[in-house]
């Protein structure tokens, strides 16, 4: 394992919005049902109580009901030790949501910039790794939206690379998430395509791709409950994980990363 310190995993403060009850009209790929909102609240405040278990300071913010989708908070930005960049979301009705968490973020970090446009990109199709910042093209994330990150990223040495995201797949990290300096949990799907060539790969178990989208927060790693082969996988290469009740973000195309901003 690492022990190096890596900004990219270790952090102290996560950012989460409680969801709103309006959530039940919120966007989704595929319509596979209203989520349960009781239960959709149950496995937040298990989130919440995981994030605070791994180590971190939780900023907790009020639901947004005129926002369905508020609660997913990493697709507004992209927080960096050195700054934050304000994301524009690919969905029109989720624009506004950036304005509601800006004040905040704000008040956390002395360096905000912005993604200002014509062009769209959100945090779930960004995944940074300790040598460089990976972004999807998805139909939500195009490549006017990664240029300009990658102009404001290159003031503060960050180098960008943008991918693709696999057909059918909502976001880049849908399918991947990070789980050390050196090592991706990916579906073998994304990873296919080779732009993992340079890492150290664990592929979910087939049929649990949905275990793709994990949380490495300090010593632990937060996945989905439900798959098991995943989770035996990741505890065999030495990872600690935390099982969290998913079943009702996912409804809404919603996985463990897509809940909060973490720095």
């Amino acid at each position: 394992m690492i022990s190096e310190y890596d900004p990219s995993w270790q952090f102290t403060r996560a950012i989460t919005r409680r969801p709103a009850s309006s959530v039940t009209a919120g966007l989704r790929a595929v319509d596979t049902g209203n989520p349960d909102f009781g239960l959709m609240l149950q496995h937040h405040a298990e989130y919440v109580e995981a994030l605070h278990e791994a180590g971190a300071q939780v900023i907790e913010l009020d639901p947004l009901d005129d926002f369905p989708d508020g609660l997913f908070v990493e697709d507004t930005a992209l927080c960096l030790p050195e700054s934050v960049v304000l994301m524009r979301p690919g969905a029109p009705t989720r624009l506004g949501e950036v304005a509601q968490i800006e004040p905040v973020l704000q008040e956390l970090f002395d360096n905000v910039a912005r993604i200002d446009g014509p062009g769209t990109i959100e945090g779930g199709d960004i995944l940074k790794t300790s040598r460089e910042v990976l972004v999807g093209q998805s139909l939500r994330t195009n490549s006017e939206g990664i240029a300009e990150l990658a102009i404001i990223l290159s003031d503060w040495g960050h180098v960008v690379r943008e991918v693709s995201v696999p057909d059918g797949v909502l976001h880049f990290k849908t399918d991947c998430s990070l789980l050390d300096s050196t090592t991706i949990l990916s579906t073998k799907r994304l990873a296919e395509s080779g732009i993992f060539s340079d890492y150290n790969v664990i592929f979910t178990s087939e049929g649990e791709e949905a275990a793709a989208n994990a949380i490495r927060y300090n010593d632990f790693v937060l996945m989905s409950v439900g798959f098991p082969k995943t989770a035996e996988r990741l505890m065999e290469a030495g990872y600690q994980i935390k099982e969290i009740g998913n079943s009702e973000c996912s409804k809404l195309d919603g996985g463990m990363s897509c809940l909060s901003l973490r720095f």
